[in-house]
């Protein structure tokens, strides 16, 4: 179960395991509440700990982007494995979402913008 922390400025998800057909519907639940409730127009997923993505787990990622989109949020990844993030390169989805190598490099983004 992806644990989900909200401050004033982001909302950040932290999936754990494997993002597969077994819990990509609780997993895409999670993401749209973050993305539905009124607050920061930032969500974060950190993906440090997830081991593995099927197709269910990819499109619930691609789902939730969208919905974003819709919403003016920015919907970003970060700390992709090397196993994860091939995923994205071969479907080209590196080049659809906004993904950074770690957290740190995803706030010290965020704040470079804020500064703007």
């Amino acid at each position: 179960m992806p644990a989900t922390i909200a401050t004033s400025q982001l909302t950040v998800i932290q999936p754990q395991g494997h993002l597969n057909a077994a819990n990509a519907p609780e997993f895409g639940r999670q993401l749209t509440a973050a993305i539905a409730k009124e607050g920061p127009a930032v969500v974060l997923v950190d993906m440090e700990q997830v081991e593995s993505l099927d197709s269910a787990g990819l499109m619930v990622l691609v789902s939730a982007l969208s919905h974003a989109q819709q919403k003016n949020y920015q919907f970003s990844l970060c700390s992709l494995l090397p196993s994860i993030r091939i995923i994205f390169e071969l479907t080209q989805l590196d080049r659809v979402f906004e993904i950074f190598a770690s957290r740190a490099a995803f706030e010290a983004a965020l704040n470079s913008r804020a500064r703007r």
